[in-house]
């Protein structure tokens, strides 16, 4: 009886709305992380530097900055089923790229083009935030947040297997020749042949399958519910004058970091001088081009022709700090996820593939921590202190783990990675408690805006380590010294984390109506009720 209402309640009204949309965004994340378990085999195939690995790193995260912002616009006005199907049917386009490279400059193309896909995360936060109210959005948001971002560590377990498998299949699925390897942790797959290009073009293939699948199962809104449009979706909108120019100083680091990113591609040569200035000119030019859709939406509350009542405001400075827990947070976890393979495998004296399980565990804890994030902040009674408290935990666990070196037990450091990882993927479920309640009708922008800060985290921090890696090698003859790269590189996670901590504890507010049983400005007779069961907590 149990059972049978569960898989009743799963595949109808908003649950089957959370779950179809969860599972859009683990397979967008399936696709986004698909390079990281072929990394070394990758490199060895094109005999590519490490400069330049990670380079191709820093390619899958940078195209989301920007891709965040212009999905959560486009996602306030076309909706979440239109935004979310057309992404995971274009996910196939870079797969193929990627999988056809011949040369280290397709393959940067491949992952720069890549990085649009990781921008799905915002979509299904206003799906979800449509359909379950403010008092259980906490849970929804970190169950969608949480089982969707498991595809990452979904990728980095079973990519290996499912290349192997694919070599088995007709010769339609391979792209180019076969690369050697050998998995050495399960004696049932032990092989000569790892083909790569077949498994990243098929979860790319997979996936605009499913973007159809989407588009025909679930709707915007419930039913009798308006989905809730801003006034314009140029810009974002904002309620005081000093918060406009607070918008404008915080959009800064978007384009900034894509300097970087710019900068870095001059290094490995992907681009010269002269490339590298005509991209920072065309960035400055889209800084002034977003910040003239900024005041175009703005434009009369800067006149002073307009004036929102009290009840109509926001503070764009709750906007700002979750912005910052997102650079610590989800920024962390993509470099993190990122550079563990290699970081157990340089530290333990593993093979590849045992590497990439292991390393597996940070993001494994998905499923279980960054629910967790939200149940407890929705449980706890203030979201703000939850919020301070995870994102401190974080902190701490980073510094802990920049201990780690090849005298530790494996499990210990297993176990502490996996502590470590639930202090901040709760924090990112906590981070979304709070978004959906900032400002309801711009809350695909703010999502879209608190995003990219992620990926300007990621950006940042797998730029820091390029840095202490080339700082090392240049004073050890060439050769850098891994462990002493990854403890400074695991000592600014902490800090950071500690400080935006600090910050969160001291000037975070508490959203309104954090607990209410309808979104603001909604009747009784509006409810987000799916007509089979009654409002209740999942």
């Amino acid at each position: 009886m149990f059972l049978t209402e569960f898989i009743s309640k799963a595949t109808q009204g908003r649950y089957k709305i959370l779950h179809m949309t969860w599972f859009a965004f683990f397979l967008s994340f399936v696709v986004w992380f698909n390079f990281p378990p072929f990394a070394t085999t990758i490199g060895q195939d094109f005999g590519l530097t490490k400069p330049q690995l990670g380079t191709i790193g820093l390619c899958n995260v940078a195209l989301t900055v920007p891709a965040r912002i212009i999905i959560g616009m486009l996602l306030d006005k076309y909706g979440p089923r239109l935004t979310y199907s057309l992404l995971l049917i274009y996910a196939a386009i870079p797969c193929l790229i990627f999988a056809t490279a011949q040369d280290f400059n397709q393959l940067v193309l491949g992952r720069l083009l890549m990085g649009i896909v990781g921008a799905g995360f915002v979509i299904g936060i206003r799906m979800v935030a449509e359909w379950f109210p403010p008092k259980d959005v906490g849970t929804a948001e970190g169950i969608y947040g949480g089982w969707g971002n498991f595809g990452s560590a979904f990728s980095a377990f079973t990519m290996v297997i499912f290349a192997v498998g694919l070599t088995a299949l007709p010769g339609v699925f391979n792209f180019g020749e076969p690369e050697s390897f050998k998995v050495l942790w399960f004696p049932a797959f032990q092989t000569d042949i790892l083909n790569w290009r077949a498994a990243i073009a098929a979860t790319g293939i997979i996936a605009a399958i499913y973007g159809v699948i989407y588009y025909f199962s679930v709707s915007d809104t419930p039913p009798g519910k308006v989905y809730r449009r801003p006034r314009s979706a140029r810009g974002l909108e904002v309620t005081t004058v000093r918060d406009f120019w607070f918008l404008m100083l915080m959009n800064l680091p978007l384009t900034l970091i894509l300097g970087v990113l710019a900068w870095r591609l001059k290094k490995v040569e992907f681009l010269d001088n002269q490339g590298m200035i005509v991209a920072w000119v065309i960035l400055a030019g889209l800084y002034f081009f977003q910040s003239y859709n900024c005041w175009e939406v703005n434009k009369d509350l800067l006149a002073g022709r307009k004036r929102y009542p009290p009840e109509d405001r926001y503070e764009f400075k709750q906007v700002a700090l979750l912005e910052l827990t997102y650079i610590v947070n989800f920024g962390s976890e993509l470099a993190v996820v990122t550079m563990l393979p290699a970081f157990f495998e340089g530290t333990f004296g593993l093979d590849k593939a045992t590497a990439g399980i292991i390393a597996s565990s940070y993001a494994f804890m998905n499923l279980v921590s960054r629910p967790g994030g939200g149940i407890i902040s929705d449980t706890l009674g203030s979201r703000k202190w939850t919020m301070a408290i995870l994102t401190g935990g974080m902190g701490i666990g980073y510094l802990m783990m920049s201990t780690v070196n090849s005298s530790w037990p494996l499990p210990l450091a297993v176990l502490l990675t996996m502590a470590c990882s639930f202090f901040v993927q709760a924090s990112e479920g906590s981070t979304f408690a709070i978004v959906p309640l900032v400002k309801r009708r711009v809350t695909g922008q703010i999502a879209g805006n608190v995003g990219a800060y992620g990926n300007v985290g990621a950006v940042a921090y797998l730029t820091t380590r390029l840095l202490f890696t080339e700082s090392s090698g240049a004073a050890n003859g060439g050769e850098p010294v891994m462990s002493a790269v990854n403890a400074s590189f695991f000592q600014v996670l902490g800090i950071g984390g500690l400080i935006v901590a600090f910050l969160c504890a001291f000037f975070l507010k508490e959203p309104k109506g954090s607990f209410a049983e309808f979104h603001e400005g909604e009747a009784e007779s509006e409810t987000i009720s799916d007509n089979s069961f009654e409002p209740e907590r999942i």
